[in-house]
């Protein structure tokens, strides 16, 4: 899928309704067009998925596609701030879609309430141009990382925990270090919230920065974090940033000699 989905003028109510991002040194009518034609894959509509979506939506993509099996159990409702009280047994797609519409109506939002097997995730890719990694498993981002790779797709992966954060994200088109470099490192820790524990907020501020990086990928707006790894410390309010290096014997990105 090209990356300029032959983008239309904006309307008189569009324009008004983006304006105070139009206005932005550099976005400007250009990067709002280009903006209106993207759709972006959503992976896990939890505490991170529920934050991201929201600006995702209201910034006015074209079109966000929720993937996720799960039901609004009562515990989530700390965190995830898309469900309430009254969405609990529901479907956490079904339940997302409802808030994300009134949102913003003209934003088209599918769902897929299943896991996504290999096969079935290259087909869905190829109507995408930008997946955002909200899961909660290391499988899942492997599984992610892998694909957009074969499809030539960008991704946006975080993870939030206890009191910390990261944001990581990948550009296959421009050669940068994968989730595969990344996650070499640390194994195959898989701690949850429900395992760790998470405070409500910490989850709010890396989604709403993966929904940021989403944006800017797509339009090409500022710099992204490709061959970076950004945390966050919520106990010392403090942000990290660290170079990834590109692996030569990275078992997902490598190519052979």
């Amino acid at each position: 899928m090209s990356q300029l989905d032959n983008p239309k003028p904006l309307t008189h109510q569009q324009a008004m309704r983006y304006s105070r991002q139009i206005m932005l040194p550099g976005f400007d009518l250009d990067k709002q067009e280009r903006l209106l034609t993207k759709n972006i894959l959503l992976i896990g509509v939890g505490g991170l998925g529920c934050a991201a979506a929201q600006y995702l939506v209201a910034s006015g993509v074209a079109g966000i596609t929720l993937v996720d099996d799960d039901v609004v159990e009562h515990s989530n409702l700390q965190r995830q701030v898309l469900h309430h009280e009254s969405d609990i047994g529901k479907r956490k797609c079904e339940s997302a879609k409802e808030k994300l519409t009134s949102i913003n109506s003209q934003t088209t939002i599918n769902t897929i309430q299943q896991r996504l097997d290999d096969k079935t995730l290259e087909m869905v890719l190829a109507k995408h141009h930008i997946v955002l990694d909200c899961s909660d498993n290391l499988a899942t981002r492997n599984q992610l990382n892998r694909a957009c790779l074969q499809a030539n797709i960008p991704l946006v992966s975080g993870a939030a925990i206890r009191m910390e954060g990261q944001i990581f994200s990948m550009q296959p088109q421009n050669n940068d270090a994968c989730y595969g470099c990344l996650s070499r490192f640390f194994g195959e820790q898989q701690l949850s919230c429900v395992d760790a524990g998470v405070l409500s907020p910490v989850v709010g501020i890396i989604g709403a920065m993966q929904a940021l990086e989403g944006i800017k990928i797509l339009v090409d707006f500022g710099h992204s974090l490709s061959n970076k790894l950004m945390l966050f410390d919520a106990m010392t309010m403090q942000w990290q940033t660290f170079a990834v290096k590109k692996h030569g014997d990275c078992p997902v990105c490598s190519v052979p000699t």
